[in-house]
């Protein structure tokens, strides 16, 4: 789990389909040591498990990744230059118990990453 440690929320606007967050990451995380020395930048696979924790804390569900139908990264994140980041969510759930969700990251109006995927709902992460 990422939230509270990597990152925290300072909030979430929630709507039907539909949601707001707005993140500041921890630029002294022992991630960026690694991702790279002198050079720290967030992850991707970290910024996909933001995405995921933050549609369990919306759902009040457990849920598990899928299909990632498309992911993009369109810009480094930083995070000593870049402290908070935006991500808007949309989603609609079937009766099969799948979430089609699409996330976008923002800092500022920079897009950072793109995503579009679906999520099984009620499922634990195998690992």
């Amino acid at each position: 789990m990422l939230h509270g440690d990597l990152f925290t929320i300072q909030s979430i606007q929630k709507e039907e389909s539909s949601a707001k967050a707005v993140l500041t990451l921890n630029s002294k995380h022992p991630v960026f040591e690694g991702h790279f020395p002198g050079r720290p930048v967030l992850p991707g696979a970290c910024q996909l498990q933001m995405v995921k924790e933050i549609m369990q804390i919306i759902l009040n569900a457990e849920i598990q990744l899928t299909k990632g139908h498309q992911l993009k990264f369109l810009s480094l994140i930083d995070p000593t230059t870049t402290g908070v980041l935006q991500l808007e969510l949309k989603h609609t759930a079937n009766e099969n118990n799948e979430l089609a969700v699409t996330a976008t990251l923002l800092n500022g109006s920079t897009t950072c990453f793109k995503f579009n995927g679906i999520f099984s709902i009620g499922l634990r992460d195998a690992w």
